[in-house]
C-alpha cells in the first residue's frame, strides 16, 4: 500500500447535500463579526487543485477508487466560511479575518488553535462548530520580534455542513497559513476562494432560514452503498489497531453502546482525529430495523473547555482533547482514554475493560485477514480491495451477527438467549455477559438471558 502523509485527510461518508451554489446574497448569520475585507494580494499559494506534495492522492486517484464515487459523480462545494485565526501575545486566539463577515465564529478561535499548539511546529485539527463541521491547518514560525515574543501563531480553516468534503482543501489550507505567517494581512487568495466555493444553506419547505439538519455517521454497508468513499491515510486504520491492540475490542464494545469517549492526547491532534473517526467506525451496523431507538454515534473530534456547555447535553459522542482539566469533569464522559489507557468511572461498565477469549479470537482472526490482505496484494497487482475496507467490514459484519441473532431470537416464541446464541454471535458467554445485557437494554430488544452468571453460585 502506498503511504500518505500525516495530513493527508480523514475517512469520510458521504452525507446528505445541505448547501447549493449562491443564487442570493451571501450566507446570513447572526453573530460576531469579524476583519475587514479582502486585503491586498501576494503570495503564490496554490489552489486545492493545485499541486500536490509526494505521496499525496490526486482528485482521481481518491475519488475513483473500487466501491466508491463513480466517474462522473461530483458533489456540490459546501464552503459556508473561511477564516484566519492568530494568536496575539497580549489578547490570546482571535479570529482576524473571516468571509462571510457577519457568521457567528464564537469559539473558533479555540477550537482551530488546539491548546499547547505553541510547543510543535503545524498540525491540522477537526471540529465541529454548532451544525458546522471544520478543518483547520496551523502553523508556527519563529520570529525576530519581541512583540510577538519570537513566535508566529496562525490558524487558517473553513466551515462545512458536513466533512466530506473538508479533505478537498488540505493542501490549500497548509499553503495558506504558511503565506498568511510570511505575508500577515494579505486575504486576497482566502477571498477568492470562499467567492469561488461558498454556498448557500437550503431553506426547505416550512423552514425558514433554519439551519439544515447535521447529518452524523450513517449505519451503511459499502455494497448498499457505493457513495461510501475512503481519503484518510493509507495505513490510518492499520496503525489504530496497532496504537491500541487488543483494546479496540474494548473501544468496540463502548461505542456499540454508544457510550460517550473522550481521548486524550497531547498535541499533534490531526492524528487523534483519526482515532475518534475510526472509532465510530466500530460501530456500523446495516441491518433495517436496528438503532431506531439508540442515539447516532456522533464524532465531534477535537473539543475543548469552551466546548463543555454542549457536551453537558449529549447522551452519545466521540470526541478528542488536549486539555488535560476533561479528566476531573467525570460527568462529560462514560469512557476516558490516555495515550492507550482506556478507562472508565461508572461500576456498571467496568466488566467491559477486560479483555475475554472471545476478544482475543476477534483480534487474532482481524490481524490474520490484514495479513492474507497484504499479501494478496503483494502477488496480485491489480487486486483491489484495501486494509481500510477490511477494516471496516470487519466490524460491521461482526454487529449485524450479533443483531441479526438478537432479532432472531426476540422473534421466537420463548425468546431466550443462550449460551450457544453468544458463541454464535463471537461472544464469550461468561466475560460478555455483562456487555450482552447493556446492549439490549440500550437497543431496547426483547429477550431473556439465560446465561448464568459467574459471580453468583
Amino acid at each position: 500500500m502506498v503511504e500518505r502523509g500525516a495530513a493527508a485527510p480523514l475517512l469520510r461518508w458521504a452525507e446528505g447535500p445541505a448547501v447549493s451554489p449562491p443564487r442570493a446574497p451571501e450566507l446570513q448569520a447572526g453573530g460576531r463579526g469579524c476583519g475587514a475585507g479582502a486585503g491586498g494580494g501576494g503570495g503564490g499559494a496554490a489552489g486545492p487543485r493545485g499541486r500536490r506534495g509526494p505521496g499525496e492522492p490526486g482528485a482521481s486517484e481518491v475519488l475513483l477508487q473500487p466501491g466508491r464515487l463513480e466517474p462522473g459523480d461530483v458533489e456540490e462545494d459546501q464552503v459556508v466560511a473561511v477564516f484566519v485565526v492568530t494568536f496575539d501575545p497580549r489578547s490570546g486566539n482571535m479570529v482576524e479575518w473571516c468571509l462571510p463577515q457577519d457568521i457567528d465564529l464564537e469559539g473558533v478561535e479555540f477550537k482551530s488553535m488546539a491548546s499547547g499548539s505553541h510547543k510543535i511546529q503545524s498540525d491540522f485539527i477537526y471540529f465541529r462548530k454548532g451544525p458546522f463541521f471544520g478543518l483547520a491547518c496551523f502553523a508556527n514560525m519563529p520570529v525576530e520580534s519581541e512583540l510577538e515574543r519570537g513566535a508566529r501563531m496562525k490558524s487558517v480553516g473553513i466551515l462545512s455542513p458536513s466533512y466530506t468534503l473538508l479533505y478537498r482543501y488540505m493542501h490549500f489550507l497548509e499553503n495558506q497559513v504558511r503565506h498568511q505567517l510570511e505575508t500577515p494581512g494579505h486575504y486576497s487568495h482566502l477571498a477568492a476562494f470562499y467567492e469561488d466555493k461558498k454556498g448557500v444553506l437550503h431553506a426547505g419547505p416550512g423552514r425558514g432560514g433554519s439551519l439544515p439538519p447535521v447529518y452524523w455517521l450513517p449505519s451503511i454497508h459499502r455494497y448498499m452503498y457505493p457513495e461510501m468513499k475512503i481519503t484518510h491515510p493509507a495505513g490510518c486504520m492499520s496503525q489504530f489497531i496497532k496504537f491500541f491492540g487488543e483494546q479496540i475490542l474494548i473501544l468496540w464494545k463502548f461505542a456499540l453502546l454508544r457510550k460517550r469517549i473522550l481521548i486524550f492526547s497531547p498535541p499533534p491532534v490531526g492524528v487523534v482525529c483519526y482515532r475518534v473517526y475510526c472509532c465510530c467506525c466500530l460501530a456500523n451496523v446495516s441491518l433495517p430495523g436496528i438503532g431506531g431507538t439508540i442515539p447516532e454515534s456522533k464524532p465531534f473530534f477535537y473539543v475543548n473547555v469552551a466546548d463543555i456547555e454542549s457536551l453537558e447535553v449529549e447522551v452519545s459522542y466521540v470526541a478528542c482533547t488536549t486539555e488535560k482539566i476533561f479528566e476531573e469533569k467525570r460527568e462529560l464522559y462514560d469512557v476516558y482514554v490516555d495515550n492507550q489507557n482506556v478507562r472508565t468511572h461508572h461500576d456498571h461498565l467496568q466488566p467491559l475493560l477486560k479483555i475475554n477469549s472471545a476478544d482475543r479470537e476477534k483480534y487474532r482472526r482481524l490481524n490474520e485477514q490484514r495479513q492474507m490482505l497484504l499479501y494478496s496484494q503483494e502477488v496480485e497487482e491489480d487486486y483491489n480491495p484495501c486494509e481500510e475496507d477490511l477494516f471496516v467490514l470487519f466490524f460491521l459484519e461482526q454487529n449485524n451477527r450479533i443483531f441479526q441473532t438478537l432479532l432472531e431470537v426476540s422473534a421466537s416464541q420463548d425468546k431466550t438467549l443462550t449460551a450457544e446464541h453468544a458463541r454464535g454471535m463471537g461472544l464469550d458467554p461468561q466475560g460478555d455477559r455483562s456487555f450482552l445485557m447493556d446492549l439490549l437494554e440500550a437497543y431496547g430488544i426483547d429477550v431473556m438471558l439465560v446465561i448464568d452468571n459467574p459471580c453468583c453460585p
